[in-house]
């Protein structure tokens, strides 16, 4: 069923943080050594993410300001950040108009705690997804677009909106420059109160590696829902190696015009660590082969060729202790991007 215009437009915050996570699982930064572990007191972790809630398994930022900055380079047209096309998305230019917000203008940084499915295959990536955003809002067309499909909860003196869709979503301004969005089954209930208690210890550390850069994503992988694991059932090799990972970091780190990517699994051994740069290489190589059969070629376009050939080729696999990373530069040219074109003469 096709997603409506009006919850595209009431969760293009929440969105714009997942899909960013989401890429970096493909597009992996690139970096010259393992990331140091560090204290809470160098790396502070940013204030927006305070407020979500403390007992998420996954969680990930975006400090969009910190990117708006490179208008103008290609790097900015790769993030979505140069400006939108009013022409490339009608659902996305009619919310613009509606409500006078526009995240490639209007949005500061945003956060967001996830909880895996239950069941994977019929719900989707995530069971529920509470979001924070920062940035510029105007309150009255944003409930006045609200309410065309949603309606109005009281919970004491706050008014939360609640908008149909699969799944609904609710969100509540928390000030002039925040707001809080939920998304999944009774997403008025998933905005809070929060039970109050220190963020699990095992989340913190994975922040406290990352919590410095501009993009990054955490996540604990140790208690998984079982149907995860369904997907690796014609591979027993690799659903152990997938049950060994305790945890994940996503970073991203732009530079000039290419954006540096690095996806860290946290095994549970170094044994299991080797165990997997071992394998990862060994599918690098194999897929290497297959990309030099020309019936497989024949079969894709030829920037799909150009991506995957610059994955296998400059992908690096790295692993210390019972760290395992993989890293790329994400380039505009390795996307196809029209701002990568050749220069005029």
């Amino acid at each position: 069923m096709p997603m409506s215009a009006t919850k595209r437009g009431l969760i293009a915050l929440a969105a714009l943080v997942g899909l960013v996570a989401a890429a970096a699982g493909v597009y992996l930064y690139r970096a010259r050594r393992p990331l140091p572990a560090a204290a809470p007191s160098t790396l502070p972790v940013p204030g927006v993410l305070s407020e979500l809630p403390p007992d998420a398994p996954g969680v990930a930022y975006l400090d969009v300001a910190a990117l708006r900055k490179l208008q103008g380079s290609p790097l900015a047209t790769m993030l979505g950040l140069a400006g939108a096309d009013p022409q490339s998305d009608r659902d996305y230019a009619e919310f613009v108009r509606g409500t006078g917000f526009d995240y490639t203008r209007d949005l500061d940084k945003a956060a967001i705690a996830f909880w895996p499915a239950s069941h994977i295959a019929a719900q989707g990536i995530f069971d529920r997804a509470v979001a924070i955003a920062e940035g510029r809002f105007d309150q009255p067309k944003i409930k006045a677009y609200a309410l065309r499909t949603g309606h109005v909860v009281m919970r004491g003196s706050d008014a939360i909106y609640e908008v149909p869709g699969n799944p609904p979503t609710a969100f509540e301004f928390l000030s002039p420059t925040r707001i809080m969005l939920a998304s999944g089954k009774n997403p008025v209930s998933l905005l809070g109160p929060f039970k109050p208690g220190s963020r699990d210890p095992a989340i913190q550390a994975l922040m406290d590696r990352v919590a410095a850069a501009p993009i990054f994503a955490v996540a604990r992988t140790d208690n998984l829902p079982p149907a995860f694991y369904d997907n690796f059932s014609s591979s027993p090799q690799l659903e152990q190696l997938a049950r060994n990972i305790q945890g994940l970091t996503l970073v991203g780190q732009p530079k000039a015009d290419d954006l540096q990517l690095a996806l860290d699994a946290e095994c549970d051994s170094m044994t299991h660590a080797i165990e997997m740069s071992t394998l990862l290489d060994g599918f690098r190589m194999i897929g290497s082969m297959a990309l030099a059969d020309p019936k497989t070629r024949r079969e894709m376009s030829r920037d799909q060729v150009a991506l995957l050939n610059a994955l296998l080729s400059q992908a690096k696999l790295t692993h210390q202790d019972r760290w395992v990373r993989l890293s790329l530069d994400v380039t505009p040219t390795m996307l196809g991007s029209k701002s990568a074109a050749d220069p005029k003469p």
